[in-house]
Protein backbone atom coordinates (compact mmCIF):
# COMPACT_ATOMS: atom_id res chain seq x y z
CA UNK A 1 0.00 0.00 0.00
CA UNK A 2 0.77 3.43 -0.51
CA UNK A 3 0.11 7.06 0.64
CA UNK A 4 -3.14 6.71 -1.41
CA UNK A 5 -4.27 3.62 0.52
CA UNK A 6 -3.60 1.42 -3.17
CA UNK A 7 -2.12 -1.97 -3.88
CA UNK A 8 0.97 -1.94 -5.28
CA UNK A 9 2.83 -4.04 -7.86
CA UNK A 10 6.48 -4.32 -8.33
CA UNK A 11 8.48 -4.07 -11.49
CA UNK A 12 9.43 -7.41 -11.23
CA UNK A 13 6.47 -8.90 -10.88
CA UNK A 14 5.11 -6.76 -13.89
CA UNK A 15 7.69 -8.20 -15.93
CA UNK A 16 7.47 -11.53 -15.32
CA UNK A 17 3.49 -10.90 -16.51
CA UNK A 18 4.67 -9.26 -19.67
CA UNK A 19 7.34 -12.27 -19.99
CA UNK A 20 4.32 -14.84 -19.49
CA UNK A 21 1.42 -13.18 -21.49
CA UNK A 22 -1.00 -12.41 -18.85
CA UNK A 23 -4.03 -10.85 -19.69
CA UNK A 24 -3.82 -7.43 -18.01
CA UNK A 25 -3.29 -3.32 -18.91
CA UNK A 26 -1.02 -1.34 -18.36
CA UNK A 27 -2.29 1.95 -17.81
CA UNK A 28 0.18 4.81 -18.70
CA UNK A 29 -0.98 8.14 -17.40
CA UNK A 30 1.71 10.26 -18.07
CA UNK A 31 1.89 12.69 -20.67
CA UNK A 32 3.00 12.87 -24.46
CA UNK A 33 6.07 13.87 -24.23
CA UNK A 34 7.00 11.74 -21.33
CA UNK A 35 5.76 8.93 -23.57
CA UNK A 36 8.42 10.15 -26.26
CA UNK A 37 11.41 9.87 -23.69
CA UNK A 38 10.44 6.55 -21.92
CA UNK A 39 7.57 3.97 -22.55
CA UNK A 40 7.43 0.09 -22.32
CA UNK A 41 6.45 -1.16 -26.13
CA UNK A 42 3.39 -3.69 -25.51
CA UNK A 43 -0.12 -4.04 -26.92
CA UNK A 44 -1.12 -4.10 -23.30
CA UNK A 45 -0.38 -0.64 -22.22
CA UNK A 46 -2.87 1.93 -22.81
CA UNK A 47 -1.78 6.01 -23.09
CA UNK A 48 -4.40 7.88 -20.58
CA UNK A 49 -2.99 11.17 -19.51
CA UNK A 50 -3.95 12.20 -15.89
CA UNK A 51 -4.59 15.37 -17.15
CA UNK A 52 -7.17 14.35 -19.78
CA UNK A 53 -8.76 11.68 -17.01
CA UNK A 54 -9.04 14.72 -15.13
CA UNK A 55 -11.67 16.52 -17.59
CA UNK A 56 -13.11 13.27 -19.36
CA UNK A 57 -12.96 11.27 -16.47
CA UNK A 58 -14.19 7.58 -16.85
CA UNK A 59 -14.86 8.54 -21.06
CA UNK A 60 -10.78 9.44 -21.12
CA UNK A 61 -10.77 5.67 -21.21
CA UNK A 62 -10.39 3.65 -24.04
CA UNK A 63 -12.87 1.08 -24.16
CA UNK A 64 -10.38 -2.09 -23.59
CA UNK A 65 -9.85 -0.19 -20.08
CA UNK A 66 -13.31 0.17 -19.46
CA UNK A 67 -13.68 -3.39 -17.95
CA UNK A 68 -14.76 -3.04 -14.43
CA UNK A 69 -13.47 -6.84 -14.00
CA UNK A 70 -10.26 -6.63 -16.48
CA UNK A 71 -6.54 -6.27 -14.04
CA UNK A 72 -4.81 -2.86 -14.31
CA UNK A 73 -1.50 -1.89 -13.48
CA UNK A 74 -1.25 2.31 -13.64
CA UNK A 75 2.30 3.33 -14.56
CA UNK A 76 3.56 6.60 -14.20
CA UNK A 77 7.31 8.41 -13.83
CA UNK A 78 7.82 7.14 -10.26
CA UNK A 79 4.28 6.14 -8.92
CA UNK A 80 2.80 9.10 -7.00
CA UNK A 81 0.60 9.97 -10.23
CA UNK A 82 -0.31 6.32 -10.25
CA UNK A 83 -1.30 5.65 -7.23
CA UNK A 84 -3.43 8.90 -7.33
CA UNK A 85 -5.36 7.24 -10.20
CA UNK A 86 -5.45 4.18 -9.23
CA UNK A 87 -7.46 4.89 -5.57
CA UNK A 88 -9.61 7.11 -7.93
CA UNK A 89 -10.10 3.77 -10.11
CA UNK A 90 -11.51 1.93 -7.41
CA UNK A 91 -13.51 4.37 -6.56
CA UNK A 92 -15.14 4.29 -9.70
CA UNK A 93 -15.85 1.21 -9.50
CA UNK A 94 -12.92 -0.65 -10.85
CA UNK A 95 -12.23 -4.49 -9.08
CA UNK A 96 -8.71 -4.91 -9.91
CA UNK A 97 -6.29 -2.14 -9.83
CA UNK A 98 -2.85 -1.38 -8.78
CA UNK A 99 0.20 1.22 -9.13
CA UNK A 100 3.55 0.27 -10.53
CA UNK A 101 5.81 0.58 -7.68
CA UNK A 102 8.63 3.34 -8.63
CA UNK A 103 6.83 3.47 -11.83
CA UNK A 104 9.30 3.43 -15.38
CA UNK A 105 12.03 5.13 -14.11
CA UNK A 106 12.42 2.01 -11.71
CA UNK A 107 11.46 -0.50 -14.36
CA UNK A 108 13.87 0.59 -16.62
CA UNK A 109 16.32 0.81 -13.93
CA UNK A 110 15.81 -2.69 -12.91
CA UNK A 111 14.37 -4.70 -15.26
CA UNK A 112 14.93 -3.24 -19.03
CA UNK A 113 17.09 0.27 -19.68
CA UNK A 114 16.23 0.27 -23.22
CA UNK A 115 12.87 2.26 -22.32
CA UNK A 116 14.30 5.17 -21.21
CA UNK A 117 14.88 7.68 -18.64
CA UNK A 118 14.22 11.22 -18.28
Amino acid sequence: MNAYNTPEISVQAVAKKLQTGEKFTIVDVREAWELEAASIQDDRVVSVPMSQISIEGQNAFPQPARDFQGEYVVMCHHGVRSANVAAWMLQQGWQNVSSLSGGIAEYAEEIDSSVGLY
